[in-house]
């Protein structure tokens, strides 16, 4: 077990749990197969048993309750995905908190048009037939220039507070050379945080060319009515924040931002945040100095909770606190693997407020790209490689 004292990496949560979990046993379960380069897995909310599976290439296929894939995707925008490139494509989907009511869902995907690679925040409707959405009822909310191939991020998450939020990568390439990720008109390297619904706020400050049809929540943190700022900003420094989830009892976020070229990092946002948090990317690649020169004292950073270096993995596939009921066990854990070692571990917080860490080397497998939950908390992993979906179990 290694311990990493959370007074050294930034917020801590406090006392989120008072007594941690003991430590689990991990193993997994077959649950859906015969998917096409799949990348996540997400729910409709409560009451509706089913997973919603997003394929890369640019479709959303529905898995019932006993693992049944449904033939006839519930969305098909294969047409307009970019996905040629390995980290391009159909890549995140939220189901908006009334989706039960106004069939509202939000995907982030990769389009290019006329050379110019963009991504795509865009909601779309559900039809009256619940196992098929309307493709032509697309409404593009949001776009970001991307100037490179790789480091799209893609995850997309409701927060307990309603508003949407997009963790997005810092342009790709190697290294940052732009520094984008610390450049606050820009939303590259950033979380994004605004309100779907339009409610009281701002309006959008640096939209590309989509609706616009949202605003900026007036509690946003670096709302200055200036145009050196991007006011849908949340959170800054983050190199490739390809998968974060909320912990849907405590509303506490994590950020998991896979490394250059030595560390993978976990980063934690308390529940209760005011935001304005600077995960360091590219002053730092986890804990350790990558590209400090002006970048001014480390106190103006919030380090991760937990890193890893590369001779455990090379690409952190970041996953969920499981509150589900079929395994009491490791009910409190957050879970998380890597990519290429298939290696997992999950972490737990001490009444000391120290983060508690366990590795887990029995399920070593190249490929997992992505967690999910179902709608009463269960816990699965995606494997892009050979199309599956397993429950994850823990004893």
């Amino acid at each position: 077990m290694l311990l990493l004292g959370a007074a050294a990496c930034g917020d801590s949560g406090g006392d989120r749990t008072p007594n941690p979990p003991p430590p689990v046993s991990l193993a997994l379960t077959p649950f859906a197969s015969g998917l096409s380069r799949p990348v996540g897995v997400v729910n409709a909310g409560t009451g509706d048993d089913r997973l919603f599976v997003i394929e890369q290439a640019g479709a959303i296929k529905i898995v019932q309750s006993n693992g049944t894939v449904l033939a006839t995707p519930f969305l098909d925008i294969t047409a307009r995905v970019d996905s040629s490139s390995n980290e391009e494509g159909l890549l995140g989907l939220a189901f908006h908190p009334d989706y039960a009511v106004n069939g509202f869902f939000y995907v982030n995907y990769t389009n290019t048009t006329g050379g110019i690679r963009q991504t795509r925040i865009s909601r779309f409707n559900a039809t009256g037939d619940p196992t098929i959405a309307d493709p032509n009822s697309e409404n593009i909310l949001l776009t970001v220039t991307q100037p490179n191939s790789n480091h799209n991020a893609g995850d997309i998450h409701f927060g307990p507070d309603g508003f949407l939020y997009i963790p997005l990568g810092d342009g790709g390439g190697a290294g940052d050379t732009n520094n984008n990720a610390q450049n606050r008109g820009l939303l590259l390297g950033k979380i994004v945080r605004i309100d779907v619904d339009a409610g009281a706020g701002s309006p959008p400050d640096c939209q590309g060319a989509g609706s616009g049809q949202y605003t900026i929540p007036s509690t946003n943190p670096f709302i200055d009515g200036a145009g050196n700022t991007c006011d849908e900003i949340w959170a800054l420094g983050l190199r490739n924040p390809w998968r974060s989830s909320f912990d849907r009892l405590t509303g506490d976020l994590y950020i998991a931002d896979v490394g250059q070229n030595a560390w993978e990092e976990i980063n934690f946002q308390p529940a209760g945040s005011q935001g304005g948090q600077n995960y360091g990317w590219r002053c730092y690649e986890g804990k350790h100095d990558f590209n400090p020169s002006g970048c001014g004292p480390s106190s103006a950073f919030t380090f991760p909770i937990f890193e890893y270096s590369h001779t455990d993995g090379c690409s952190v596939t970041g996953g969920y606190v499981y509150r589900g009921t079929q395994f009491p066990a490791l009910f409190g854990h957050y879970v998380l693997t890597d990519f290429c070692s298939g290696n997992f571990w999950d972490l737990t917080l001490d009444g000391t407020g120290t983060w508690q860490v366990v590795q887990h080397t029995n399920l070593t497998a190249f490929g997992y790209v992505s967690f999910g939950e179902d709608a009463s908390g269960e816990l699965y992993v995606v494997h892009s490689d050979n199309g599956t979906v397993s429950r994850l179990e823990g004893r």
